[in-house]
């Protein structure tokens, strides 16, 4: 367990890095434009994905800060239990990682540093920040390991219920 544990550590800092480069050389709402679809921002985000409820009065903070606690210690469970699925973990891996760098920004900040900005045609996706990436990565993982057949651990073959001849 303790490689998947130190895999979201790794992640996390990556996060935190970003973050704090953007926070230290960007004023608010700045934008940078880095390609013709790409621009860097400073955004404060108090909402979750989206910014779904971005304009709630305040106590969205504390439970976004639950939900993503209670799902780190669930995840944290997963891996010990798994350690050995390795696309699996890999996926739970980064969700770990992105709960806990937003979690991170929610109690330092109030709200999560988004600094991604990806546009084209005059339509701008939401900004995020290298967290949710790790998030939405993971969730995709998890999607698509559990469409991957598994290996049974018994060599006999299943039991056919309906047996008639």
């Amino acid at each position: 367990m303790l490689k998947w544990l130190v895999l979201a550590g790794a992640i996390l800092v990556v996060d935190q890095l970003t973050k704090f480069a953007i926070t230290s050389s960007f004023a608010l709402h700045e934008v940078v434009p880095v390609t013709p679809f790409f621009n860097l921002v400073l955004v404060y985000n108090p909402g979750a994905a989206f910014s779904f409820l971005a304009d709630a009065a305040g106590w969205q903070k504390g439970l976004f800060i639950a939900i993503a606690l209670v799902a780190s210690v669930w995840i944290v469970y997963l891996l010990r239990k798994h350690a050995q699925q390795t696309l699996f973990c890999w996926a739970l891996s980064l969700v770990l990682a992105g709960a806990l760098g937003n979690v991170i920004d929610r109690v330092q900040f109030g709200a999560v540093i988004d600094f991604l900005d990806f546009h084209a045609f005059g339509w701008h996706w939401p900004a995020f920040n290298v967290a949710d990436a790790a998030i939405t990565c993971g969730a995709a993982l998890l999607i698509f390991d559990g469409f991957r057949p598994r290996k049974t651990d018994s060599l006999e073959p299943p039991i056919n219920a309906d047996k008639r001849r």
